[in-house]
Protein backbone atom coordinates (compact mmCIF):
# COMPACT_ATOMS: atom_id res chain seq x y z
CA UNK A 1 0.00 0.00 0.00
CA UNK A 2 0.79 3.50 -0.99
CA UNK A 3 1.32 6.52 1.99
CA UNK A 4 -1.45 8.02 -0.33
CA UNK A 5 -3.42 5.18 -0.14
CA UNK A 6 -3.08 4.36 3.83
CA UNK A 7 -4.14 8.39 4.70
CA UNK A 8 -7.26 7.88 2.54
CA UNK A 9 -8.16 3.58 4.37
CA UNK A 10 -7.44 5.61 8.13
CA UNK A 11 -9.74 8.66 7.12
CA UNK A 12 -12.57 5.92 5.61
CA UNK A 13 -12.17 4.08 8.84
CA UNK A 14 -12.67 6.91 10.89
CA UNK A 15 -15.66 8.22 8.77
CA UNK A 16 -17.37 4.66 9.16
CA UNK A 17 -16.67 5.02 12.77
CA UNK A 18 -18.45 7.96 13.20
CA UNK A 19 -21.14 6.94 10.70
CA UNK A 20 -21.77 3.72 13.51
CA UNK A 21 -20.64 1.81 11.11
CA UNK A 22 -17.73 -0.70 11.63
CA UNK A 23 -14.51 0.10 10.84
CA UNK A 24 -11.52 -2.17 9.11
CA UNK A 25 -10.99 -3.28 12.45
CA UNK A 26 -14.66 -4.18 13.35
CA UNK A 27 -15.42 -1.36 15.92
CA UNK A 28 -18.77 0.96 15.58
CA UNK A 29 -18.10 4.47 14.18
CA UNK A 30 -19.46 7.68 14.63
CA UNK A 31 -21.43 10.18 12.55
CA UNK A 32 -20.46 12.20 9.90
CA UNK A 33 -21.59 12.67 6.26
CA UNK A 34 -19.42 9.85 4.39
CA UNK A 35 -18.90 12.24 1.19
CA UNK A 36 -17.82 14.91 3.33
CA UNK A 37 -15.24 12.56 5.15
CA UNK A 38 -14.00 10.85 1.77
CA UNK A 39 -13.45 13.97 0.53
CA UNK A 40 -11.15 15.07 3.21
CA UNK A 41 -9.34 11.66 2.91
CA UNK A 42 -8.67 12.61 -0.70
CA UNK A 43 -7.68 16.31 0.36
CA UNK A 44 -5.35 15.47 3.16
CA UNK A 45 -3.59 12.36 0.75
CA UNK A 46 -2.93 15.69 -1.55
CA UNK A 47 -1.65 17.27 1.08
CA UNK A 48 1.50 14.91 2.06
CA UNK A 49 2.17 14.58 -1.56
CA UNK A 50 2.79 18.01 -1.69
CA UNK A 51 4.79 18.07 1.12
CA UNK A 52 7.04 15.47 0.40
CA UNK A 53 7.80 17.16 -3.07
CA UNK A 54 8.04 20.94 -1.51
CA UNK A 55 9.83 19.92 2.17
CA UNK A 56 13.14 17.75 1.28
CA UNK A 57 15.11 17.14 4.21
CA UNK A 58 18.04 19.05 4.40
CA UNK A 59 20.96 17.59 2.64
CA UNK A 60 24.31 16.34 5.11
CA UNK A 61 26.98 19.03 5.84
CA UNK A 62 29.52 19.42 2.79
CA UNK A 63 32.24 17.47 5.14
CA UNK A 64 30.17 14.59 6.13
CA UNK A 65 28.61 13.93 2.52
CA UNK A 66 32.10 14.26 1.08
CA UNK A 67 33.65 11.52 3.70
CA UNK A 68 30.48 9.36 2.67
CA UNK A 69 30.57 9.84 -1.05
CA UNK A 70 34.49 9.29 -1.03
CA UNK A 71 34.23 6.03 0.83
CA UNK A 72 31.68 4.69 -1.04
CA UNK A 73 29.38 4.34 2.41
CA UNK A 74 25.83 5.81 2.96
CA UNK A 75 26.77 7.49 6.23
CA UNK A 76 30.14 8.53 7.95
CA UNK A 77 28.67 6.79 11.13
CA UNK A 78 29.57 3.45 9.14
CA UNK A 79 33.23 4.46 8.23
CA UNK A 80 35.62 2.71 10.62
CA UNK A 81 38.77 5.17 12.48
CA UNK A 82 42.34 4.24 12.82
CA UNK A 83 44.08 6.66 15.04
CA UNK A 84 48.29 7.43 15.93
CA UNK A 85 49.16 10.65 17.84
CA UNK A 86 52.94 12.26 18.35
CA UNK A 87 54.16 14.81 20.88
CA UNK A 88 52.88 18.14 19.22
CA UNK A 89 56.53 19.65 18.58
CA UNK A 90 56.80 16.69 16.00
CA UNK A 91 53.25 18.18 13.90
CA UNK A 92 55.55 19.69 10.71
CA UNK A 93 57.13 15.85 10.49
CA UNK A 94 53.58 14.18 10.39
CA UNK A 95 52.58 16.90 8.01
CA UNK A 96 55.75 16.43 5.55
CA UNK A 97 54.52 12.64 5.61
CA UNK A 98 51.24 12.98 4.51
CA UNK A 99 52.19 15.44 1.93
CA UNK A 100 54.78 13.23 0.27
CA UNK A 101 52.01 10.42 0.57
CA UNK A 102 49.40 12.73 -1.24
CA UNK A 103 52.36 13.89 -3.91
CA UNK A 104 52.50 10.53 -4.82
CA UNK A 105 49.46 8.84 -4.74
CA UNK A 106 46.78 11.65 -5.40
CA UNK A 107 48.87 14.99 -6.74
CA UNK A 108 45.17 17.08 -7.29
CA UNK A 109 43.70 15.68 -3.49
CA UNK A 110 42.34 19.01 -1.40
CA UNK A 111 42.50 19.54 2.11
CA UNK A 112 39.04 20.77 3.95
CA UNK A 113 38.23 21.53 7.15
CA UNK A 114 35.04 21.52 9.31
CA UNK A 115 33.06 24.80 10.01
CA UNK A 116 31.69 24.05 13.69
CA UNK A 117 35.04 25.20 14.70
CA UNK A 118 33.87 25.92 18.90
CA UNK A 119 33.32 21.91 18.76
CA UNK A 120 36.68 20.55 17.47
CA UNK A 121 38.26 20.02 20.99
CA UNK A 122 37.28 16.41 21.17
CA UNK A 123 39.00 13.66 22.17
CA UNK A 124 38.21 11.30 19.07
CA UNK A 125 37.35 12.33 15.76
CA UNK A 126 33.87 10.09 15.56
CA UNK A 127 32.47 13.35 18.42
CA UNK A 128 33.84 15.57 16.33
CA UNK A 129 32.05 14.17 13.27
CA UNK A 130 28.93 14.14 15.40
CA UNK A 131 29.05 17.42 16.26
CA UNK A 132 29.59 18.53 12.87
CA UNK A 133 26.26 16.22 11.94
CA UNK A 134 24.21 18.24 14.64
CA UNK A 135 25.64 21.75 13.17
CA UNK A 136 24.26 21.29 9.61
CA UNK A 137 26.37 23.70 7.98
CA UNK A 138 26.63 22.83 4.21
CA UNK A 139 29.14 25.21 2.67
CA UNK A 140 32.51 23.82 2.39
CA UNK A 141 35.00 24.96 4.93
CA UNK A 142 38.80 25.58 4.49
CA UNK A 143 41.44 23.26 6.07
CA UNK A 144 43.70 25.36 9.09
CA UNK A 145 46.88 26.40 8.13
CA UNK A 146 49.81 27.02 10.79
CA UNK A 147 53.43 28.41 10.73
CA UNK A 148 56.08 25.71 12.03
CA UNK A 149 59.64 26.01 13.00
CA UNK A 150 62.13 23.81 10.83
CA UNK A 151 65.27 26.03 11.94
CA UNK A 152 66.71 28.26 14.04
CA UNK A 153 65.47 31.08 11.94
CA UNK A 154 62.71 29.28 9.60
CA UNK A 155 59.42 28.86 9.11
CA UNK A 156 57.21 25.92 7.20
CA UNK A 157 53.16 25.93 6.64
CA UNK A 158 51.78 22.83 7.71
CA UNK A 159 47.92 21.88 8.18
CA UNK A 160 47.18 22.35 11.50
CA UNK A 161 43.71 20.80 11.29
CA UNK A 162 42.18 19.47 8.11
CA UNK A 163 40.72 16.31 6.09
CA UNK A 164 41.88 14.87 3.04
CA UNK A 165 40.82 12.59 0.33
CA UNK A 166 43.00 9.95 -0.98
CA UNK A 167 43.96 6.23 -2.07
CA UNK A 168 45.81 4.38 1.16
CA UNK A 169 48.31 1.37 0.29
CA UNK A 170 45.67 -1.19 -0.54
CA UNK A 171 43.95 0.89 -2.88
CA UNK A 172 40.83 1.43 -1.20
CA UNK A 173 39.50 5.10 -0.44
CA UNK A 174 40.76 6.71 2.78
CA UNK A 175 39.99 9.92 4.25
CA UNK A 176 42.89 11.48 6.36
CA UNK A 177 42.43 13.96 9.55
CA UNK A 178 45.25 15.51 10.67
CA UNK A 179 44.22 17.74 14.25
CA UNK A 180 45.00 18.09 17.71
CA UNK A 181 44.00 14.94 19.82
CA UNK A 182 42.44 16.15 23.44
CA UNK A 183 43.59 12.83 24.65
CA UNK A 184 45.68 14.30 27.37
CA UNK A 185 47.66 17.59 28.82
CA UNK A 186 49.72 18.15 26.86
CA UNK A 187 47.63 16.98 23.98
CA UNK A 188 49.63 15.60 21.15
CA UNK A 189 48.93 15.44 17.76
CA UNK A 190 47.03 13.48 15.75
CA UNK A 191 46.25 11.65 12.70
CA UNK A 192 43.15 9.66 12.10
CA UNK A 193 42.02 7.89 8.73
CA UNK A 194 38.88 6.68 7.85
CA UNK A 195 38.16 3.97 5.75
CA UNK A 196 34.53 1.74 5.25
CA UNK A 197 37.27 -1.44 6.36
CA UNK A 198 39.58 -1.35 9.07
CA UNK A 199 42.18 -3.48 7.26
CA UNK A 200 42.42 -0.35 5.11
CA UNK A 201 42.97 2.52 7.99
CA UNK A 202 44.86 0.21 9.98
CA UNK A 203 47.32 -0.37 6.62
CA UNK A 204 47.19 3.48 6.23
CA UNK A 205 48.42 4.56 9.98
CA UNK A 206 51.18 1.91 9.63
CA UNK A 207 52.57 3.64 6.57
CA UNK A 208 52.40 6.84 8.10
CA UNK A 209 54.39 5.54 11.42
CA UNK A 210 56.78 4.02 9.36
CA UNK A 211 57.47 7.82 6.97
CA UNK A 212 57.26 10.62 9.58
CA UNK A 213 60.82 9.48 11.04
CA UNK A 214 62.12 9.62 7.11
CA UNK A 215 60.65 13.63 7.05
CA UNK A 216 61.80 14.82 10.77
CA UNK A 217 61.89 18.35 11.07
CA UNK A 218 64.58 17.89 13.51
CA UNK A 219 66.62 15.97 11.27
CA UNK A 220 70.27 17.47 10.83
CA UNK A 221 69.50 19.99 13.08
CA UNK A 222 70.71 21.32 16.85
CA UNK A 223 68.14 21.39 18.97
CA UNK A 224 67.43 21.63 22.34
CA UNK A 225 64.82 19.79 24.47
CA UNK A 226 63.63 22.00 27.47
CA UNK A 227 61.13 25.28 27.11
CA UNK A 228 61.04 26.03 23.45
CA UNK A 229 61.09 29.90 22.37
CA UNK A 230 61.24 29.12 19.11
CA UNK A 231 57.90 30.27 16.82
CA UNK A 232 55.42 28.31 19.41
CA UNK A 233 56.88 24.65 19.82
CA UNK A 234 56.50 23.35 23.63
CA UNK A 235 59.46 21.35 23.85
CA UNK A 236 61.72 21.69 20.87
CA UNK A 237 64.12 24.92 20.46
CA UNK A 238 66.00 25.19 17.07
CA UNK A 239 69.85 26.47 18.15
CA UNK A 240 72.34 27.79 15.46
CA UNK A 241 75.12 25.20 14.65
CA UNK A 242 78.08 26.60 16.16
CA UNK A 243 81.45 26.97 13.64
CA UNK A 244 84.09 27.32 15.79
CA UNK A 245 87.83 26.55 14.32
CA UNK A 246 89.63 24.39 16.54
CA UNK A 247 92.76 27.49 16.72
CA UNK A 248 90.07 28.95 18.99
CA UNK A 249 89.51 25.74 21.44
CA UNK A 250 92.70 26.73 23.76
CA UNK A 251 94.01 23.33 25.77
CA UNK A 252 96.89 21.87 26.64
CA UNK A 253 98.86 20.44 23.34
CA UNK A 254 97.60 16.77 24.23
CA UNK A 255 93.73 17.29 25.24
CA UNK A 256 91.83 18.11 21.57
CA UNK A 257 93.39 15.62 19.19
CA UNK A 258 92.54 12.73 22.14
CA UNK A 259 89.14 13.77 21.58
CA UNK A 260 88.75 14.71 17.83
CA UNK A 261 89.56 10.98 17.47
CA UNK A 262 87.41 9.47 20.22
CA UNK A 263 84.60 11.32 18.74
CA UNK A 264 85.09 12.52 15.27
CA UNK A 265 86.95 9.68 14.22
CA UNK A 266 84.68 6.67 14.32
CA UNK A 267 82.40 9.93 12.49
CA UNK A 268 84.87 9.42 9.67
CA UNK A 269 85.01 5.92 8.82
CA UNK A 270 81.31 4.83 10.49
CA UNK A 271 80.90 2.55 7.09
CA UNK A 272 84.17 0.93 7.28
CA UNK A 273 83.91 -0.01 11.37
CA UNK A 274 80.59 -1.10 10.97
CA UNK A 275 81.82 -3.50 7.90
CA UNK A 276 84.51 -4.78 10.06
CA UNK A 277 82.21 -5.38 12.90
CA UNK A 278 83.48 -2.25 15.54
CA UNK A 279 81.41 -0.78 17.75
CA UNK A 280 80.19 2.98 16.51
CA UNK A 281 78.90 4.24 19.75
CA UNK A 282 81.08 5.87 22.01
CA UNK A 283 80.79 8.05 25.91
CA UNK A 284 82.48 11.04 26.26
CA UNK A 285 82.71 12.57 29.69
CA UNK A 286 84.38 16.29 29.91
CA UNK A 287 84.94 17.20 33.44
CA UNK A 288 86.78 20.28 35.14
CA UNK A 289 86.41 23.32 37.05
CA UNK A 290 83.37 25.72 35.58
CA UNK A 291 84.14 28.54 33.39
CA UNK A 292 87.60 25.78 32.09
CA UNK A 293 85.90 25.66 28.05
CA UNK A 294 83.86 22.09 28.79
CA UNK A 295 80.79 23.98 26.77
CA UNK A 296 83.02 25.39 24.33
CA UNK A 297 84.41 22.13 23.19
CA UNK A 298 80.74 20.88 22.70
CA UNK A 299 80.52 24.01 20.29
CA UNK A 300 83.50 22.72 18.51
CA UNK A 301 82.57 19.26 17.91
CA UNK A 302 78.89 20.04 17.19
CA UNK A 303 80.30 22.17 14.35
CA UNK A 304 82.43 19.68 13.32
CA UNK A 305 80.06 16.86 12.72
CA UNK A 306 78.01 18.71 10.45
CA UNK A 307 75.51 15.75 8.79
CA UNK A 308 75.17 14.80 12.54
CA UNK A 309 71.81 15.80 14.33
CA UNK A 310 72.35 17.45 17.84
CA UNK A 311 70.25 16.64 20.59
CA UNK A 312 71.22 19.28 23.52
CA UNK A 313 69.72 18.72 27.46
CA UNK A 314 70.36 20.96 29.74
CA UNK A 315 68.23 21.93 32.94
CA UNK A 316 64.66 20.74 33.00
CA UNK A 317 65.28 18.84 29.32
CA UNK A 318 67.43 16.48 31.25
CA UNK A 319 63.72 14.45 31.95
CA UNK A 320 63.55 14.20 28.41
CA UNK A 321 66.49 11.73 28.25
CA UNK A 322 64.57 8.78 27.39
CA UNK A 323 62.70 10.10 24.67
CA UNK A 324 65.98 11.54 23.51
CA UNK A 325 67.85 7.92 22.99
CA UNK A 326 64.95 6.59 21.27
CA UNK A 327 64.99 9.77 19.05
CA UNK A 328 69.18 9.57 18.78
CA UNK A 329 68.72 5.54 17.69
CA UNK A 330 66.06 6.92 14.68
CA UNK A 331 67.77 9.96 13.10
CA UNK A 332 71.68 8.43 13.44
CA UNK A 333 74.01 10.10 13.16
CA UNK A 334 73.44 11.94 16.36
CA UNK A 335 75.13 13.66 19.07
CA UNK A 336 73.59 13.83 22.43
CA UNK A 337 74.79 16.47 25.27
CA UNK A 338 74.10 16.18 28.61
CA UNK A 339 75.26 19.55 30.47
CA UNK A 340 76.19 19.33 34.11
CA UNK A 341 75.31 15.50 34.52
CA UNK A 342 75.97 15.31 37.76
CA UNK A 343 72.61 17.08 38.49
CA UNK A 344 70.60 13.54 37.73
CA UNK A 345 73.77 11.10 37.87
CA UNK A 346 75.21 11.55 41.15
CA UNK A 347 76.54 8.90 43.49
CA UNK A 348 73.75 6.73 44.67
CA UNK A 349 75.08 6.77 47.98
CA UNK A 350 74.45 10.82 48.46
CA UNK A 351 71.07 10.10 48.19
CA UNK A 352 68.21 7.86 50.23
CA UNK A 353 67.17 6.38 46.22
CA UNK A 354 68.72 7.71 44.03
CA UNK A 355 68.05 9.64 41.29
CA UNK A 356 65.45 7.67 38.94
CA UNK A 357 66.68 9.89 35.96
CA UNK A 358 69.83 7.86 36.90
CA UNK A 359 68.51 4.93 35.87
CA UNK A 360 67.12 6.48 32.73
CA UNK A 361 70.69 8.01 31.56
CA UNK A 362 71.87 4.67 32.56
CA UNK A 363 69.09 2.68 30.39
CA UNK A 364 69.45 5.15 28.08
CA UNK A 365 72.87 4.65 27.09
CA UNK A 366 72.54 1.18 27.17
CA UNK A 367 69.92 0.79 24.89
CA UNK A 368 71.76 2.20 22.00
CA UNK A 369 73.27 -0.44 19.63
CA UNK A 370 77.06 -0.85 19.55
CA UNK A 371 76.47 -0.21 15.71
CA UNK A 372 75.13 3.32 15.92
CA UNK A 373 76.71 6.40 15.11
CA UNK A 374 75.60 7.64 18.22
CA UNK A 375 77.60 9.68 20.69
CA UNK A 376 76.60 10.88 24.06
CA UNK A 377 79.01 13.77 25.51
CA UNK A 378 78.51 14.35 29.05
CA UNK A 379 79.93 17.41 30.75
CA UNK A 380 80.41 17.90 34.39
CA UNK A 381 81.95 20.45 37.25
CA UNK A 382 81.97 17.37 39.91
CA UNK A 383 83.48 14.41 38.18
CA UNK A 384 84.12 12.62 41.89
CA UNK A 385 80.46 12.49 42.64
CA UNK A 386 79.08 10.80 39.80
CA UNK A 387 77.85 7.15 40.06
CA UNK A 388 80.70 4.16 39.45
CA UNK A 389 78.38 2.50 37.50
CA UNK A 390 78.28 5.26 34.82
CA UNK A 391 82.16 6.20 34.22
CA UNK A 392 83.06 2.83 35.32
CA UNK A 393 81.55 0.22 32.77
CA UNK A 394 82.69 0.00 29.41
CA UNK A 395 80.14 1.29 26.47
CA UNK A 396 79.21 4.04 28.42
CA UNK A 397 81.92 6.25 29.13
CA UNK A 398 84.79 5.63 27.10
CA UNK A 399 86.51 8.41 27.66
CA UNK A 400 87.12 10.89 30.06
CA UNK A 401 89.16 14.23 29.94
CA UNK A 402 89.93 16.58 32.43
CA UNK A 403 89.61 20.74 30.97
CA UNK A 404 92.35 21.98 33.19
CA UNK A 405 92.75 25.65 34.31
CA UNK A 406 94.79 26.86 31.25
CA UNK A 407 98.56 27.50 32.23
CA UNK A 408 100.45 30.28 31.30
CA UNK A 409 100.85 29.52 27.22
CA UNK A 410 97.47 29.15 27.53
CA UNK A 411 95.91 32.57 29.28
CA UNK A 412 98.65 34.36 26.43
CA UNK A 413 96.31 32.53 23.60
CA UNK A 414 92.89 33.20 25.21
CA UNK A 415 93.65 36.91 25.88
CA UNK A 416 94.58 37.44 22.29
CA UNK A 417 91.28 34.92 21.06
CA UNK A 418 89.39 37.59 23.19
CA UNK A 419 90.48 40.48 22.25
CA UNK A 420 88.27 39.95 19.10
CA UNK A 421 89.40 43.01 16.60
CA UNK A 422 90.80 44.67 18.56
CA UNK A 423 94.90 46.61 18.11
CA UNK A 424 96.56 45.53 21.15
CA UNK A 425 99.69 47.41 21.49
CA UNK A 426 99.80 46.48 25.48
CA UNK A 427 102.25 43.93 27.00
CA UNK A 428 100.15 41.17 27.93
CA UNK A 429 102.68 39.60 30.38
CA UNK A 430 101.14 40.94 33.24
CA UNK A 431 97.51 39.74 31.88
CA UNK A 432 98.88 36.48 32.35
CA UNK A 433 100.55 36.99 35.55
CA UNK A 434 97.68 38.30 37.39
CA UNK A 435 95.11 35.84 35.96
CA UNK A 436 97.31 32.60 37.30
CA UNK A 437 94.26 30.33 38.30
CA UNK A 438 92.19 31.52 36.65
CA UNK A 439 89.92 29.95 33.88
CA UNK A 440 89.11 31.15 30.31
CA UNK A 441 85.90 32.36 31.57
CA UNK A 442 87.80 34.99 33.71
CA UNK A 443 90.09 36.43 30.96
CA UNK A 444 87.41 36.43 28.43
CA UNK A 445 85.56 39.11 30.82
CA UNK A 446 89.08 40.67 31.31
CA UNK A 447 89.54 41.36 28.07
CA UNK A 448 86.02 42.55 27.24
CA UNK A 449 86.45 44.76 30.06
CA UNK A 450 89.54 45.72 28.01
CA UNK A 451 87.53 46.61 24.84
CA UNK A 452 84.89 48.67 26.52
CA UNK A 453 88.03 50.62 28.46
CA UNK A 454 89.36 51.15 25.22
CA UNK A 455 86.10 52.77 24.26
CA UNK A 456 86.04 55.24 26.87
CA UNK A 457 89.29 56.05 26.61
CA UNK A 458 88.88 57.02 22.94
CA UNK A 459 85.18 58.07 22.27
CA UNK A 460 86.02 60.04 19.43
CA UNK A 461 87.64 56.64 17.73
CA UNK A 462 83.83 56.15 16.13
CA UNK A 463 84.19 53.19 13.60
CA UNK A 464 88.20 52.23 14.29
CA UNK A 465 89.31 49.64 16.27
CA UNK A 466 89.33 49.63 19.76
CA UNK A 467 92.91 50.16 21.37
CA UNK A 468 94.17 48.57 24.02
CA UNK A 469 97.10 50.08 25.73
CA UNK A 470 99.37 49.22 28.43
CA UNK A 471 97.24 51.94 30.30
CA UNK A 472 94.07 50.46 29.58
CA UNK A 473 95.22 47.34 30.44
CA UNK A 474 96.60 48.05 33.80
CA UNK A 475 93.23 50.23 34.66
CA UNK A 476 91.39 47.10 33.73
CA UNK A 477 93.95 44.66 35.90
CA UNK A 478 94.14 47.08 39.06
CA UNK A 479 90.08 46.35 39.06
CA UNK A 480 89.83 42.71 38.51
CA UNK A 481 92.56 42.31 41.22
CA UNK A 482 91.16 44.86 44.08
CA UNK A 483 89.91 43.26 46.83
CA UNK A 484 86.20 44.38 46.39
CA UNK A 485 86.25 42.45 43.45
CA UNK A 486 86.72 39.21 44.85
CA UNK A 487 83.22 37.75 44.61
CA UNK A 488 82.98 38.43 40.78
CA UNK A 489 86.44 37.19 40.59
CA UNK A 490 85.19 34.05 42.23
CA UNK A 491 81.84 33.87 40.61
CA UNK A 492 84.13 34.24 37.34
CA UNK A 493 86.55 31.53 38.35
CA UNK A 494 89.47 33.75 39.36
CA UNK A 495 91.62 32.93 42.10
CA UNK A 496 90.60 33.39 45.17
CA UNK A 497 93.54 32.88 47.79
CA UNK A 498 93.37 35.51 50.19
CA UNK A 499 96.71 35.38 50.07
CA UNK A 500 96.77 36.59 46.47
CA UNK A 501 96.01 39.83 47.52
CA UNK A 502 98.46 40.43 50.43
CA UNK A 503 101.90 41.03 50.80
CA UNK A 504 104.23 39.24 53.13
CA UNK A 505 102.96 41.01 55.90
CA UNK A 506 99.23 40.40 54.92
CA UNK A 507 99.14 44.17 53.31
CA UNK A 508 98.18 44.81 50.52
CA UNK A 509 98.52 48.25 48.30
CA UNK A 510 95.49 50.66 47.49
CA UNK A 511 95.07 48.07 44.06
CA UNK A 512 94.57 45.10 46.09
CA UNK A 513 98.21 43.65 45.18
CA UNK A 514 101.13 42.55 47.61
CA UNK A 515 102.90 45.24 48.47
CA UNK A 516 106.15 46.35 46.08
CA UNK A 517 104.70 44.43 43.29
CA UNK A 518 106.07 45.79 40.29
CA UNK A 519 104.63 46.38 36.71
CA UNK A 520 107.83 45.56 34.86
CA UNK A 521 108.55 42.31 36.35
CA UNK A 522 105.02 41.31 37.35
CA UNK A 523 106.44 39.54 40.11
CA UNK A 524 105.73 39.38 44.09
CA UNK A 525 108.61 41.79 45.48
CA UNK A 526 110.84 38.60 46.84
CA UNK A 527 111.13 37.99 43.54
CA UNK A 528 112.13 40.79 42.05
Amino acid sequence: MTVNGDIQGRVRDRIQQRDGSAGSDGRPGGSIGRATAERLAVSLADLYDIATVSVRPRSQPFALRRISEHLGVESYLDATIVSAHWPHWRHLSMYRAVRAYLDEHTPGARWFGLPNVPYREQPDLMNLLRNEAEGRIEEPANADYASLANGPESTEEAVSFGMVATVGPTGAPVVITLRTAYVSHPPPMGIDVLAADRADARAMIELLEETVDAHEAVRGQVVSFSESETNGNELVSFLRRPDVPASDVILPPEVLPAIERHVLGPAQYAARLRAAGIHLKRGLLLHGPPGTGKTHIVRYLMGRLRESTVIVLTGVGLKNIDYTAALARRLAPTLIVVEDVDLIAADRSTTPHGNPLLFSLLDAMDGVAADADVTFVLTTNRADILEEALIQRPGRIDLAVEVPRPDAAGRLALARLYSGTAEVTADLTPLVAVTEGATASAIKEVMRRAVLAAFTADPDADEAAPLITDAVLRGVLDEFTRQREALSRAVLGGPVDPDAASGPDGQADDSGRPAGWQWDTCAPPDQV
